[in-house]
């Protein structure tokens, strides 16, 4: 099987961790900047392009920083995720804003900040109004139900929770308008981690229809269009990343075909693409604890559930380097585990890997979305820190581990 391989030697990654102790994060910003680069220049031809960053995929204000030099904004659901983003620098239609369920307090902040606002209920823009007044721009989040079809972690549109139909659009656009709304935005969010390219093309033919059929029947121009993102990594060294270059292509083909000659002034085009930036790039770092043999091996790891849930919450496969051992033989299997009182809290079920021995160092694989974003505290766990490996070779932490004192903190 291919390997996947770090951004640095064996011997750099063991200087880090003898000042950090493992479990850590460890994200390579070079890696991060490129993939922001070639998700841009697939969409170098599309007005006023710009991927709003999925802040829920890595929450650190320090990779948002670096990510919004290469010109990414920041996608926001919640008001922490809004204040991170204003202190990475980001404030205006820099910002989008797109949630569900929303409190008050927190269209409140994203008026303050002059972020785009996303609804994503129509009933939702009498509730903007009435507590933090309503913006100049509008969008909604658009559901197709079974029109569309979604994947196993976001599921089927018709079952989900999100946005709006399409006689709800038209009724909330109309309201939206008749309060003084001039400038109108359109937004979808379908799948997430699809490897397809040809589902984001049809993806964006939909919406590219649905916006041209709303301005013919409401009269109305929409400014922005934002396709959401989902764009899926290759978690295994025989997947084959999503061509961006395609997809790009594709897009701009439906884009003309719907804007070139219908009279319609061409809105800029948007993605909010967080896992294909980040999650490549980013290496869940643990030491081998114990090793146990029971009716199997199993690996015990000072990482666990706590600091990367996917493979405990999804079955989701992470490829896993012994470091030092890479051209070793993989003839032995292993549940390779953590130390959380569940029996789901394991990295890897029989896996296969050279033999492992206490102190070995493991390199979990493309960690760097939805990573340490979905840590807990269960079992007192206790969170770990992250560091950035600089383009220029050091690791600079970006944020330190939990303590003991962290988790008591909060009590009365």
């Amino acid at each position: 099987m291919p390997e996947k391989r770090l951004p640095i030697s064996a011997g750099r990654l063991r200087e880090i961790v003898a000042q950090h102790p493992t479990p850590l994060y460890l994200y390579d910003e070079a890696g991060m900047r490129q993939s922001a680069r070639d998700l841009a220049a697939a969409f170098a031809w599309a007005p006023r392009f710009r991927n709003y960053f999925a802040v829920k995929a890595t929450p650190n204000p320090h990779i948002l920083r670096l990510l919004a030099e290469e010109g990414c904004g920041a996608d926001c659901s919640s008001l922490p995720e809004l204040l991170l983003a204003e202190r990475a620098g980001l404030s205006g239609e820099a910002i989008m804003f797109s949630s569900n369920d929303t409190p008050a307090e927190e269209f409140v902040a994203a008026r303050r900040l002059g972020a785009v606002i996303n609804l994503d209920d129509v009933g939702h823009l009498g509730y903007l109004e009435l507590h933090a007044g309503l913006p100049d721009l509008i969008s909604f989040r658009y559901n197709p139900g079974p029109l569309r079809e979604g994947n196993a972690i976001i599921g089927r549109p018709e079952e989900a929770k999100f946005g709006c139909t399409r006689e709800q659009l038209l009724a909330g656009y109309a309201a939206a308008r008749q309060r003084g709304i001039r400038r109108f935005g359109l937004h979808t969010m379908l799948a997430s981690n699809e490897l397809d390219p040809g589902y984001f093309v049809a993806t964006a033919q939909m919406l590219f229809g649905l916006a041209a059929e709303i301005s013919r029947e409401l009269d109305i121009t929409f400014e922005l269009i934002n396709l959401g993102g989902g764009v899926g990594i290759p978690y295994r060294p025989d997947e084959r990343p999503v061509d961006l270059a395609a997809v790009g292509a594709g897009v701009r083909a439906a884009y003309e075909g719907t804007f070139g000659g219908a009279g319609l002034p061409p809105p800029a085009l948007a993605l909010e693409c967080g896992r294909v930036i980040t999650g490549p790039h980013g290496y869940l770092i643990t030491t081998v604890r114990h090793l146990k043999t029971t009716y199997r091996s199993y690996a015990g790891t000072d990482a666990s559930m706590a600091n990367l849930m996917r493979p405990g919450m999804y079955g989701a496969y992470h490829h896993i380097t012994v470091v030092g051992k890479e051209e070793a033989p993989a003839d032995a299997a292993y549940d390779v585990t953590g130390s959380l009182c569940e029996n789901n809290d394991k990295f890897a079920i029989g896996r296969t890997l050279p033999e492992l021995a206490a102190g070995d160092l493991l390199v979990i694989h493309d960690a760097g979305a939805h990573g340490h974003a979905m840590g807990f505290n269960y079992n007192g766990k206790l969170r770990s820190a992250e560091l950035l490996l600089e383009r220029g070779g050091g690791a600079r932490l970006i944020r330190r581990a939990e303590t003991v004192d962290d988790y008591f903190a909060t009590l009365v």
